[in-house]
């Protein structure tokens, strides 16, 4: 089933690809079809997610499936939450962001850098589907105090992994997909799914 995903993210796109595509899904950017984003004036993660779904779904007259994400910081009140992407203004700057963070948290102690991901995945059907299918899920770490590896995007080179002791951004893509944020998400979605067709 071609599927539109309402993001212009690349690594968002790439790990919807890799964690999509054992369901049968063809994973299509919204931008292919010349779609833009559209303001999220939600107030929460679920709103976000279905506010970017049913604009592509809108635009393309395709199922539809965005995720709003965000990195909730416990000694922030869970800030930046859902203004992650832009924390350190507009336009997003990741690098900018993660100096604004670490900022924010300077001379605190690890048991004070507590923090998780959170992600929301939304599925519509159609444009007007009045039940959607809304999955959830959290990665919880700690904040480092300095940038570590190479891989992943965003927050991940500040965001240590506490059970396997390395940063998002050192973590095998294939490990990170499974068991982060939105490959959790994606978890709760496969399951919806499948309940679904077995009915």
């Amino acid at each position: 089933m071609k599927l539109v995903v309402a993001s212009g993210n690349p690594g968002k796109l790439a790990e919807f690809e890799r964690l999509l595509a054992p369901l049968g899904f063809e994973c299509v950017p919204q931008s292919a079809f010349g779609v833009q984003d559209v303001e999220e004036t939600g107030l929460t993660f679920v709103e976000n997610a279905l506010l970017k779904a049913r604009h592509a779904a809108h635009a393309t007259h395709l199922p539809a499936l965005a995720d709003d994400s965000g990195l909730c910081v416990d000694a922030l009140g869970g800030a930046p939450g859902l203004y992650s992407a832009r924390y350190a203004g507009s336009p997003a700057n990741p690098t900018a962001n993660i100096e604004k963070l670490l900022g924010e948290l300077k001379g605190r102690p690890d048991a004070e850098r507590g923090a998780y991901f959170h992600a929301v995945i939304v599925l519509l059907r159609h444009e007007a589907d009045p039940r959607p299918l809304i999955a959830q899920g959290s990665w919880h770490g700690r904040i480092l105090e300095a940038p570590r590896g190479a891989g992943g995007f965003g927050y991940d080179p500040v965001f240590l992994d506490t059970e396997r002791g390395v940063s998002a951004a050192e973590l095998d893509p294939d490990i990170k997909a499974r068991i982060s944020h939105r490959g959790r998400a994606v978890d709760a979605l496969r399951a919806q799914l499948a309940e679904e067709t077995s009915t």
